[in-house]
């Protein structure tokens, strides 16, 4: 039969390390991929306060007052702009999943541009979104 050591502190020393972090180079898609958490936990922080507009909305005059009011301030206006920036970079990030779970763009360049493409695509539209809105609204 095989003899098995089981002293801990033996036990440790022959245990394989994993790969740290500081091991990885940070690669775009890495970055992509943690900014999609992150967006996604911001999602339930700005749709809190979406339900909080619209209930207050439908009670109307003062608790309407209140919220549009913040809405309207520079904290708030922040806020909507986070919240913009996280729904359009999740949806962009769905977009670039679905292409690859159609078995497109998993080779090494085309991976990078469509995380790249993903970021630029969440940035502008969220500038464009913004400044539409301080336009026309």
């Amino acid at each position: 039969m095989a003899e098995f050591d089981l002293d801990a502190d033996n036990l440790a020393a022959r245990r394989p390390l994993s790969p740290h972090l500081s091991i990885y180079r940070p690669m775009l898609t890495m970055l992509m991929s943690i900014a999609h958490r992150i967006t996604g936990a911001a999602l339930y922080v700005g749709t809190i306060l979406l339900v909080w507009y619209l209930l207050a909305a439908a009670l109307g005059g003062t608790p309407f007052a209140t919220a549009a009011a913040f809405l309207r301030s520079i904290l708030g206006q922040l806020i909507l702009l986070g919240f913009t920036f996280a729904f359009l970079h999740h949806f962009f990030g769905g977009i670039r999943h679905l292409i690859w779970d159609s078995g497109y763009g998993l080779d090494h360049p085309m991976r990078e541009w469509l995380a790249l493409g993903t970021l630029v695509a969440s940035l502008s539209f969220t500038v464009v979104l913004f400044v539409a809105a301080h336009l026309l609204g």
